[in-house]
């Protein structure tokens, strides 16, 4: 088991006070929380945080993690002898457990447990990543999860179990998104709450399609003829492909917008599918083609360059 260093955490002298603790956390929960921090990595900061608070503000958490002794953060440790006894009643099996889960097993077990307390715990948080294509993510689509938990047996052991979940991300996620499927984590003890499920999902990259939010970007190659006359082409989309009409006069780097064929939103709508026209030159020509290509050069007056005289 790793030692975290709440004290550290939560930024206080090991004699603090209950007051100077309550008042160091009020004071980082309001730097860190995600709804309003913009500190990078601020929602992990506030986890850790409150996972320090919830020890220290309980007195016999705090005594329980006192007599645990003084490490370094990160470093191996195993509880004193005889300290299941003193603080968990039934002695408990710490192997491959971390501290949090080891204080969640506390709550209830001390020493108004051998008098029959039973205090609510909620259970634990999962947080896994979600790794989707595209197009599962434009229709939805559901996932097999495996993960490995930390959760009592019948004892009352915290040990490490496989879980297998199926999980459903519904349609329009975006890439960087964090889904809380509620109720879908560790079992609540006691009465307590079952835990939430988070999901990142991480959408893979796609051959045509750039993903911005619920928006798409597709480059669009065009000929020059296609360009300079006008044209209507055909055009991939997530929904299958439509005809797009490009205007005469076409330049490359235009943005030619086709509404609603992004991803889905959550309520109604759909973000918007935005063609970037690329200029797609021939490299191989024949000798028909070559002659019309100087004829065109011969009669044409277009200089792309006019503005550079003068300047």
């Amino acid at each position: 088991m790793k030692y975290k260093d709440y004290y550290k955490t939560m930024g206080v002298d090991r004699k603090a006070s209950p007051e100077e603790i309550k008042k160091a956390y009020r004071k980082l929960a309001r730097k860190y929380h995600p709804d309003v921090s913009k500190e990078s990595g601020a929602e992990e900061k506030f986890k850790e945080v409150s996972e320090a608070y919830e020890t220290l503000h309980d007195p016999e958490k705090r005594a329980a993690y006192d007599q645990l002794g003084s490490f370094q953060p990160g470093q191996d440790f195993r509880p004193p002898p005889g300290w299941e006894q003193q603080f968990g009643g039934d002695p408990f099996s710490t192997e491959g457990i971390d501290l949090s889960d080891l204080f969640a097993a506390f709550t209830g077990r001390g020493r108004g447990a051998g008098r029959g307390a039973k205090t609510p715990v909620a259970g634990q948080d999962y947080e896994v990543n979600a790794h989707i294509t595209l197009e599962e993510a434009y229709t939805g689509t559901e996932l097999e999860l495996s993960l490995t938990a930390a959760e009592p047996d019948g004892k009352g052991h915290m040990r490490r179990i496989p879980k297998n979940l199926k999980v459903r991300i519904p349609k329009g996620a975006t890439d960087g998104q964090r889904l809380r499927l509620s109720g879908k984590g560790g079992k609540g003890q006691n009465g307590g709450r079952d835990g939430d499920l988070y999901l990142n999902v991480n959408l893979h990259p796609h051959p045509f399609f750039r993903v911005s939010g619920h928006d798409l970007y597709l480059d669009l190659p065009l000929t020059p003829w296609e360009a300079v006359l006008g044209a209507t082409v055909q055009v991939p989309t997530l929904g299958g492909d439509v005809r797009l009409k490009v205007p005469p006069g076409t330049h490359a780097g235009q943005q030619l917008r086709i509404t609603d064929r992004g991803l889905p939103k959550p309520h109604r709508g759909a973000g918007n599918l935005f063609a970037i026209v690329q200029i797609a030159v021939p490299t191989v020509l024949g000798e028909h083609e070559r002659e019309l290509f100087q004829a065109l050069a011969d009669a044409s007056t277009f200089n792309p360059r006019g503005h550079f005289q003068g300047g």
